[in-house]
Parts: C-alpha cells; structure tokens; sequence
C-alpha cells in the first residue's frame, strides 16, 4: 500500500502562497489539502472557491477539498467550477449524505466523507461502497497545530478492516496533528493518505520535511497484523 501526503495550505504563509506550494510540489507531495471553515460549522473562517480557483492555477497537483461547512449542497458547485479535484463533506453536516456523495461523482469529482473524532465510523459505514475517501479526523476540526487524539488510531484500523473485507475503493485519510512521531501510528493501522499542515509548512524547510514524512511512511508500512 503506497501511502501519500497531502500538505494541508492552512498553515501555508498566504502572503506567499504560491511559493509555498512549488516547494511541496517539487518535493513530493502528492496533493494539496484545501480546508474550507464556515465560522458555524467549525470556529473558523478560512477560504472560498476564489482561492481555489487560484491555486488551480499555480499547481497541476490534485486539490483535496475539505468542506467544513454547514450546508455543503449550497457551495459544492462552485468549487467544483473552482477546481477540485476531490470534494469531502461531513456526514454530521448533512441529512442525505447517500445524495450528496453520488451527485459529487456525478460531476467527475472524486467524493469524499469525513467524521470527526468522536463520530464512529458505523456512521458512515454504509457509504463507504460509493464514498472514494474517508477522511478521518485525527483532532477536532477548526484550527491547525492542534494535538493528535490517541483514540483515533482504533477508528482508522476499524475502517481498514471493513474497507478491506468488503473490498471496497475507498481511500482513508487522516487529518491533524501528523507528524514525524504520528505517522508511524496511523499507517500501521492503515491511512494511506496523510494530510500534514503545521509540521510541513512551519518548518525551516517545508520541502525537506515532505520527503521525512514520505521517507517515514515508506519505511513503516501497513501492519496487518493488528488490523
């Protein structure tokens, strides 16, 4: 299982943006995680389909959208007109999720789900057969740096098992607080896409910490054994 790192432009210098993401292109990275906050869903304001429309033009990288919002039906379109290239909306942010999910791929947009922390995975079980990501939170969503949940890494290897028992396609993410000490937990229990915001950006070097973290997750690997 080829893991890979999509560093999160939340903690990006914005005033340098496109400088920023040249740096973690060239390094590696195999996306970029575009955090989309409401001020209502989580207690955040960041960026709209102008910005991303932006960085679609600086980056041939694909752009991992993350709606946390509270009405993500409104806004999907226009960030599908903006350039993602994967959409994720929050199962605890929506009624019919089954919906939301099908009209994303209908449009040619890879669709993800994401559950916070406290939410189990039985809460979007059923939707992983048509889901292509499952984002699982790794903090409580809202700001970057914040401090990895331990108990998170249970959830992950939990979904592993149903994903690959059912055979299912869906791709599981993991987002906030990864680093050079959490990425060894979360590959072991099966993340193969990992989103890094602080540790990447608020290096001296975002560049070369790319290549550590990618180094790491190589080195590492899926342990089946405990899944």
């Amino acid at each position: 299982m080829t893991v890979r790192l999509a560093p999160s432009i939340l903690s990006a210098n914005f005033a340098a943006l496109g400088e920023d993401i040249r740096k973690v292109e060239q390094a590696g990275a195999q996306a970029l995680h575009v955090d989309v906050m409401d001020g209502h869903f989580v207690p955040n304001i960041t960026i709209g389909p102008p910005v991303v429309k932006a960085i679609r033009s600086v980056t041939r990288l694909p752009l991992d959208v993350h709606l946390m919002i509270t009405d993500p039906d409104r806004f999907i379109p226009a960030f599908i007109d903006a350039g993602a290239t994967t959409l994720t909306v929050h199962c605890e942010a929506l009624i019919h999720l089954d919906r939301t999910l099908n009209f994303i791929r209908s449009q040619n947009v890879l669709a993800g789900v994401s559950i916070n922390p406290a939410t189990p995975v039985s809460a979007v079980e059923h939707a992983l057969g048509i889901a292509d990501l499952l984002l699982i939170m790794t903090v409580n969503p809202g700001f970057g740096g914040q401090k990895f949940i331990p108990y998170t890494v249970e959830k992950i290897r939990h979904a592993r098992r149903i994903i690959d028992e059912r055979n299912y396609k869906c791709v599981i993410e993991v987002d906030g607080g990864i680093d050079t000490a959490t990425v060894p937990l979360v590959v072991k229990a099966g993340a193969e896409l990992l989103v890094a915001g602080s540790a990447v950006f608020h290096s001296p070097d975002p560049g070369r910490k790319v290549k550590e973290l990618l180094e790491i997750a190589a080195s590492v690997g899926y342990d089946h054994r405990h899944v």
